[in-house]
């Protein structure tokens, strides 16, 4: 069957405003174009403020820390791209990276958190396939009670947050794991490309390009926007509602194993307490990038401006040196007028 026609254009992409709709109009409701004008606009002045913002060593510095970031933004743009919210990232992230951790130190002899540094790369690779597993898992189990159950996905990604936070101090007994092995360390969470590149942000950027193509120009994309334009239309078309949501949450989960493994060989330990609010930013960091929180809208670039933006401050207050909490109040500012921006282009579609 062929994929139903719907108001989200032929390759799965959003539609552009009406042709009478005013030229501001069109430029303020530009999905990517204002936000990257944004992030321009920040670079600039904090180069002309401080040149030594634009050394590569801070660019690296800023990608290679938000590279985990990028890969669970852009799983919750899938899920929000379908009017959901997935809530536990940040817990099946921890969860995943304790689980590859307590893999590799098991099959390292079964010797404790002191003893695998010197692992061989079999012994990695199973421990990185286990977290990835069990990410894969928790996206699974999200789906099927949001597609099967019939359960809010608020509540859903709520409760499992809490299960997977709670099952990673359980089985960690409340201690990060040390000892994770260094050939794993060195080359996933400090190598680097030519030397130039490093492998955090080879990663972000395989995922970036694979789900980008895969939201804006296949099937899978274009059933993934339809069901948030409007879940019944799609349903009475003939897409397999339920069975598609189950696709979209187990790869929101398996996207979080992955964060979690790069997480894990980043720090070379679990940091447990580090990533509860990780799903608030993943959140933000699409909706800063024009998913809209009522579905059926989004892209994977946008997405990643999105996370980039508040990085971009983040860096640019410490080098001029502004206190920079003041980033929590400019990601608020521009998270609420990203919304404002979604209403107005909702409200600009119905007019016409």
């Amino acid at each position: 069957m062929s994929a139903p026609s719907t108001t989200t254009g032929e390759v799965g992409t959003p539609p552009a405003p009406p042709a009478g709709t005013s030229p501001w109009v069109r430029l303020a409701t530009a999905n990517v174009l204002w936000i990257l004008l944004i992030l321009i606009g920040l670079v600039v002045a904090f180069t002309s403020i401080q040149p030594n913002f634009l050394q590569p060593f801070n660019i690296r510095s800023i990608f290679a820390d938000q590279s985990y970031l990028i890969v669970l933004a852009i799983g919750e743009t899938f899920v929000i791209v379908t009017a959901g919210i997935d809530l536990s990232i940040g817990g099946v992230l921890i969860f995943s990276g304790v689980i590859a951790g307590k893999v590799m130190l098991a099959l390292y002899h079964g010797q404790s958190a002191v003893g695998a540094t010197n692992a061989s790369w079999p012994i990695i690779i199973i421990g990185v396939l286990a977290g990835l597993a069990s990410g894969l898992a928790w996206g699974l189990l999200n789906g099927f009670l949001v597609a099967k159950a019939g359960v809010p996905p608020l509540i859903v990604t709520l409760g499992t947050l809490g299960m997977t936070i709670g099952g990673s101090y359980l089985l960690t007994g409340g201690t990060d794991l040390r000892g994770i092995p260094t050939r794993f360390t060195n080359l996933i969470g400090f190598g680097t490309v030519g030397g130039e590149i490093p492998y955090q942000v080879v990663i972000a950027l395989v995922v970036a390009v694979a789900c980008g193509l895969l939201l804006a120009y296949t099937r899978f994309g274009r059933y993934t926007y339809a069901i948030g334009s409007n879940a019944e239309a799609a349903r009475r078309v003939g897409i397999g509602v339920d069975r598609h949501l189950l696709r979209v949450y187990a790869l929101m989960g398996l996207l979080a194993g992955v964060a979690g493994c790069m997480n894990l060989a980043h720090y070379t330990t679990t940091t447990i307490a580090g990533h509860t609010a990780d799903n608030l930013g993943a959140i933000s960091a699409a909706v800063i990038g024009g998913t809209s929180l009522f579905g059926g809208r989004g892209t994977v670039a946008g997405t990643i401006i999105g996370v980039l933006i508040p990085a971009t401050l983040a860096s640019g207050f410490v080098i001029i040196g502004v206190n920079p909490y003041w980033q929590y109040v400019a990601v608020g500012v521009v998270l609420i007028g990203a919304v404002y921006l979604d209403q107005l282009r909702r409200r600009t579609r119905e007019r016409n």
